[in-house]
């Protein structure tokens, strides 16, 4: 189901059209990709989720630095540059993630001792970043003629204050899950100084 659908997003954004989900349990913002916009890189896309937009290229499979080499598969790194600035923590973390999902589909046996390089820029961010980057490295390793054991895709999810489930959420509802996060995290320094201080009154009679 996610590879017919965004394979028919693929579709219609190279028609100018894009597409936007609705279905019983499906509430994701509009969506758009388009294809091979670069030429330098091997591959490209441009992906649109609402308001976030990364674009994508995608370098190899091409000569690896020696220090690099993998001699029975493809050395895949990820790039991600962040709209200003230079990559924090946050960018890499993200880098990581993207890695591992490219690493698990890629089928770098098929290419030892070469480079396959995702680089990322975003465009912009109004919420569900990370996902929108694992939609636009998929499609561009698709343009790039990449060999994949499958095509992947990302989906990101938040609670809101009803303890209702969003998808695809915005910037503002990602702000709340990163609230209730901090506040559930928080919550357990509480506990523990609960335990403490029980185990200090308790300890001495």
């Amino acid at each position: 189901m996610e590879e017919e659908t965004h394979t028919d997003a693929k579709i219609r954004a190279e028609n100018g059209t894009g597409s936007s989900p609705r279905g019983p349990g499906c509430s994701l913002r509009h969506f758009a990709c388009e294809q091979n916009l670069l030429s330098r890189p091997d591959g490209s896309a441009s992906f649109l989720q609402g308001d976030t937009s990364v674009l994508a290229g995608v370098y190899g499979p091409a000569e690896v630095k020696v220090s690099k080499e993998i001699f029975n598969k493809a050395t895949l790194e990820v790039i991600l540059r962040p709209k200003i600035g230079l990559p924090g923590v946050a960018e890499k973390s993200r880098e990581r993630l993207i890695r591992n999902t490219c690493e698990a589909v890629v089928l770098g046996t098929l290419h030892p001792r070469t480079s396959i390089t995702v680089v990322l820029q975003v465009v912009s961010d109004a919420g569900s970043l990370l996902a929108c980057c694992l939609n636009a490295a998929c499609m561009a390793l698709v343009d790039a003629g990449v060999p994949m054991r499958a095509l992947f895709c990302g989906v990101a999810c938040a609670l809101d204050s009803d303890g209702t489930l969003v998808l695809d959420p915005t910037s503002k509802q990602e702000k709340l899950q990163q609230c209730l996060a901090a506040a559930q995290a928080a919550s357990q320094h509480v506990f523990r100084f609960y335990r403490e201080s029980l185990q200090r009154r308790y300890s001495k009679s």
